[in-house]
């Protein structure tokens, strides 16, 4: 008679996974429709509000500066379009698998594809980190507080949020911050902006201002890189595997995806819809670093959607900074073996929180040297973001594609379609842009 195989212990994280799906079980026995909605959703919001970062909406916030209500409003609406697409799939993966993508990618294609996507992920999500840092720096900036206080009370929140040991607490802290990236639309509101023409805007979907320069390619593709970015694919999936989330939940699970999308395509657009006076009174977006945007809009909107523009930054650094500190620490956890769970103590999984943290404060350190142009490095964020993304999506789309991964739920012809397009013009944005940095003389610089 052979030996029995050694049982797993019960871990902290498997009971509290547990409560929670006792109570989605619950909630679908008692037809709870409202109730089970509002259970199942949170990740798809809060990486999409994620997404809407401080160096997204500061570049938003450039693109409303230099070319007013134009081709970019409908533009940024197709790229949240995008990205639906895009993390309709870590939903898929996440329930399915209850794995993390990176643990799928080192699984499925080996250790030097796991370890590649990983140093791609946590390069990417450091540099955006120090951005937000800026972006935390400047919103309290604007109120006069010191930016060693300012990145100070940051990595005191992301720390206290993290180590509640439960993922439902923190991701309905997270979710508390995050609806805050909605207070870009009464700026707008009180940016007196002209309404017809950017009725018009949306209407009429006009070429692109000024034809196709380097200058306008560098907007183009930072608009692209605040709206779509290798966190995020990381981050929903682990998260939805960390929620507890199953096959029967996919369905929630795209309507929070969608929910998020809209949110934050409405954020993005307020965003630029609130820039728009200093278009009208030809002030150059290019002079402005981060802490003086609010500044310059201020003798034009008033002093109040001034402060309401600097504390949007300041939240969306903040839950950036929350999120992506998040991912890093799943992915590092998943590709070496140990614990990746918000649903565990820190004593039991102490690397998991060592590295969320690790990350945080090295870049909030970072952000404190003085002297950095913040506007531009911000841009530049974004563009390394599309540059990165390309491979990140590969291995998505062909674990979607793979009946062994996801079983009956791969990916249907129209979305091997939808996906191809995304995947097509997300590669070819940053290869253009990484061949006109190379050859510049190749675009008119105005």
């Amino acid at each position: 008679m052979s030996a029995l195989s050694p049982v797993a212990a019960v871990t902290t994280e498997d009971l509290h996974r547990a409560a929670d799906r006792r109570r989605v079980h619950w909630l679908r026995s008692r037809n709870s429709r409202l109730l089970l909605l509002l259970t199942l959703i949170g990740p798809g919001i809060l990486v999409m509000l994620g997404e809407n970062d401080a160096p997204s909406m500061l570049s938003y916030a450039a693109t409303g500066a230099q070319f007013g209500a134009s081709f970019f409003l409908p533009f940024i609406v197709l790229t949240f379009a995008m990205a639906y697409v895009v993390q309709e799939m870590t939903v898929r993966l996440g329930t399915v698998t209850h794995r993390g993508h990176a643990e799928l990618i080192f699984d499925r294609f080996g250790p030097f594809w796991g370890w590649f996507a990983v140093g791609d992920l946590t390069l990417g999500n450091f540099l955006t980190l120090v951005t937000e840092f800026i972006g935390v720096r400047a919103g309290l900036g604007f109120f006069g507080v010191p930016p060693v206080v300012s990145v100070a009370l940051a990595l005191v929140v992301v720390i206290l949020f993290s180590v509640t040991s439960r993922y439902w607490t923190w991701e309905r802290l997270t979710l508390g911050f995050a609806i805050f990236n909605l207070i870009f639309i009464p700026v707008a509101l009180l940016a007196h902006a002209d309404w017809s023409a950017v009725g018009h805007a949306f209407l009429s979907w006009g070429p692109l201002p000024g034809g196709f320069t380097a200058n306008t390619l560098l907007i183009l593709v930072a608009d692209i890189g605040a709206t779509v970015t290798p966190w995020m694919l990381f981050f929903q999936q682990s998260a939805v595997s960390d929620k507890g989330m199953t096959a029967a939940d996919i369905k929630h699970g795209r309507f929070d995806t969608a929910i998020g999308a809209l949110l934050a395509a409405l954020a993005g657009c307020a965003a630029v819809i609130a820039t728009i006076p200093l278009f009208v009174h030809h002030i150059s977006a290019a002079k402005l670093q981060a802490a003086q945007f609010a500044q310059a809009l201020e003798p034009y909107i008033g002093h109040f959607a001034a402060a309401l523009f600097a504390l949007g930054i300041f939240e969306a650094g903040m839950v950036a900074i929350i999120t992506i500190s998040s991912s890093s620490a799943y992915a590092f956890g998943e590709v070496t073996r140990t614990a990746h769970s918000l649903n565990r103590p820190v004593r039991e999984g102490w690397p998991f929180y060592v590295v969320l943290a690790l990350i945080a404060v090295v870049a909030g350190t970072l952000v404190l040297i003085p002297g950095a142009p913040l506007e531009y490095i911000v841009l530049i964020v974004n563009v390394v973001a599309v540059l990165a993304m390309p491979p990140a999506l590969i291995f998505l789309y062909l674990l979607c594609r793979d009946p062994e991964v996801v079983g009956d739920e791969t990916t249907s012809p129209l979305q091997n379609v939808l996906i191809s397009a995304v995947v097509v013009f997300l590669t070819g944005s940053g290869l253009l842009f990484a061949v006109t940095i190379l050859f510049p003389h190749l675009l008119p610089t105005s």
